[in-house]
């Protein structure tokens, strides 16, 4: 797992990214709580999560251009000081009527991801290879993701209930300028795409590149079908600790969970991603996603929660790591914004969806309707996966290609 470490430009991308992810996680309970301390909604608090995706939605592919067309470790710097520009935006918000500003300072946040993401997702491989370092990397990143998860969501609730929540945005803003110092100090690469092209046939190109093949059309659909099943429950996890659980130091202990769950898993996308035929390992993780799904919203006691959110978190590692790492792999890095971006906004699309309709769900019909509707979809996206997604004839690209140019891997 720790190969990728052993390259120093990865190492300084992972460490700033690790800082800011837990900037990121200390809000994850914060802000519903914080929104549902307000207004006592659960839809004005699912409506924060609907703030996050929409400009993913609306921004993605344009974004994802502009990673492959611009400097990607500039895009990386300046979004992270925009983002923390943006969340200081929240320290306006002490009334129900000012939650408006949490979802524009979400929504400014998450303009800002949408271009952050993808320009990191191209910039791994062009550090560290398409081979098995690419795999640690990835394995890495989750196990980053894992930790950040158990200690991030019960952390913040503790320094939500002791210092409040301007403290928190305080430390948001913080992690994120920590981030642009890291990236500030990679080594500069060359841009990919001319900028003299037109910006119209990079997107065109983007999309070609994921409708052409058999392997990224239905990698698309497989992970926006599981993705809605996903946003209506993850709108509801926070609710669900705080109303039915106890309250929002066991809606962190459900968040934690999950994170146990992502660090559990970040070794076995070391050992099952090179070895496993992606529909096969990708439709299994989906299926035992759902039924953690189905689990964990039907439980009413933390001894059943706590499992079911960790099994979800092992799991969903695998779901995201395969998609991922197999775009990586098989794809040419000039490309890779632009086919991240596409990916990214039909995630949006579908997280915004289930944003929306779950809580509405689970206002008129309860959560274990909700929890039913959403492991069928996640168990239909198991079997499009199985179905669709061809046999590669190999887990890895040409040997030749799995190692970067030395000239650009600067290790120590």
């Amino acid at each position: 797992m720790l190969e990728a470490l052993r390259v120093r430009d990865f190492r300084l991308l992972w460490v700033g990214r690790s800082v800011s992810l837990l900037g990121s996680w200390l809000l994850t309970v914060a802000v519903p709580a914080h929104v549902l301390q307000l207004t006592g909604s659960l839809m004005a608090t699912g409506l924060t999560l609907a703030a996050e995706y929409l400009p993913v939605l609306l921004l993605g592919p344009l974004a994802g251009a502009l990673s492959d067309r611009w400097d990607r470790r500039r895009v990386m710097l300046a979004t992270d000081v925009f983002r923390a520009c943006a969340v200081a935006g929240m320290l306006l918000v002490d009334s129900p009527g000012t939650v408006w500003l949490v979802y524009a300072a979400l929504a400014a946040e998450s303009t800002g991801s949408a271009l952050f993401r993808p320009a990191a997702q191209a910039y791994v491989p062009a550090i560290v290879g398409t081979g098995t370092t690419l795999s640690s990397a990835n394995a890495l990143t989750a196990g980053t993701d894992g930790i950040v998860r158990l200690i991030g969501a019960p952390l913040g609730a503790v320094l939500l209930l002791t210092f409040g929540f301007p403290t928190l945005i305080w430390i948001d803003a913080a992690t994120y300028l920590c981030s642009a110092l890291a990236i500030f100090l990679t080594a500069h690469r060359p841009v990919l795409a001319s900028s003299r092209r037109r910006l119209r046939e990079d997107l065109l190109d983007g999309l070609r590149v994921v409708g052409g093949a058999r392997l990224t059309r239905w990698l698309l659909v497989v992970s926006t079908t599981f993705a809605l099943a996903n946003g209506s429950l993850s709108a509801l996890l926070i609710p669900l600790g705080v109303t039915e659980l106890g309250g929002p130091r066991q809606a962190g202990l459900v968040v934690s969970a999950l994170g146990a769950g992502f660090l559990l898993g970040a070794p076995l996308i070391r050992l099952l991603v090179d070895r496993i035929q992606p529909r096969q390992l990708y439709a299994g993780s989906l299926l035992c996603t759902a039924a953690g799904f189905l689990v964990l919203f039907t439980a009413n006691s933390l001894p059943v929660a706590l499992p079911a959110a960790a099994g979800i978190g092992v799991f969903g590692s695998l779901t995201w790591a395969v998609p991922q790492t197999t775009i990586q792999r098989h794809l040419p890095n000039a490309v890779l914004g632009r086919v991240t971006a596409v990916f990214l906004s039909g995630d949006a699309l579908a997280t915004l969806t289930g944003a929306v309709a779950g809580p509405a769900v689970a206002q008129a019909a309860g959560l274990t309707a909700l929890a039913l509707a959403a492991c069928t979809v996640a168990v239909a996206a198991a079997a499009l996966a199985l179905v669709t997604l061809p046999t590669l004839a190999t887990l890895l690209p040409d040997p030749a290609t799995l190692l970067p140019d030395p000239a650009t891997t600067t290790p120590d």
